[in-house]
């Protein structure tokens, strides 16, 4: 099952990453490991941060977990730790929305002193809620896997006339509702090119 586990805003100061906000869902963890899974996770995601220069997006493999960071060119950066499941480019857009939305509500002279106390932005548990499931999430990938179930349907569709003894050479033929100058091109297109020949 595709998870999504944390989400991170940090200020990529000259000396070290500073955290803005972060949120982390760990119920799939034991009671016992949650906190230490949080530290962890914590402390990849500033490495991370302070490792990877301004502009950039990166995608890491750290263990069982992926950490998928931007750092954008004004040193605001996110962070996004997921399975490996979790589509690559889903998790870039989420990281993308998120900054866009911290920028818009917090102004820009409080991300270098900003502490997790002192910034109001409470966005970030209702973008991990929303986002658990990248399908629903993206519209772009919800988009995509519509149109790949509406192919599938359509094949079938065709096959299955085909499978009752059906040819669709017969069914122009037989067509009283094609004209003849139809029934002339499907005939020329066939023999040219078999644009029209499904069997």
């Amino acid at each position: 099952m595709v998870k999504l586990f944390a989400l991170s805003v940090f200020y990529k100061g000259e000396s070290e990453a500073r955290l803005l906000k972060t949120t982390s869902d760990l119920q799939s963890f034991s009671f016992f490991q949650r906190g230490t899974v949080n530290e962890f996770m914590s402390f990849a995601s500033k490495t991370i941060v302070e490792r990877t220069p301004q502009a950039l997006r990166q995608s890491i493999k750290q263990d069982t977990y992926m950490c998928h960071v931007y750092v954008r060119a004004d040193n605001l950066a996110g962070v996004l730790i997921a399975d490996h499941e979790y589509p690559q480019r889903v998790a870039h857009t989420l990281v993308t929305k998120i900054l866009d939305d911290f920028t818009a509500k917090v102004s820009a002279d409080q991300w270098p002193n900003g502490t997790e106390v002192s910034i109001a932005f409470d966005s970030l548990p209702i973008f991990l809620a929303r986002y658990q499931d990248p399908k629903e999430a993206d519209p772009l990938t919800k988009m995509q896997n519509d149109l790949d179930e509406t192919k599938i349907i359509l094949k079938n569709t065709i096959e299955a006339v085909l499978e009752r003894g059906e040819k669709l050479d017969d069914m122009v033929v037989k067509s009283e509702k094609l004209s003849m100058q139809s029934k002339a091109f499907y005939k020329t297109a066939k023999k040219t090119n078999s644009c029209c020949s499904f069997t």
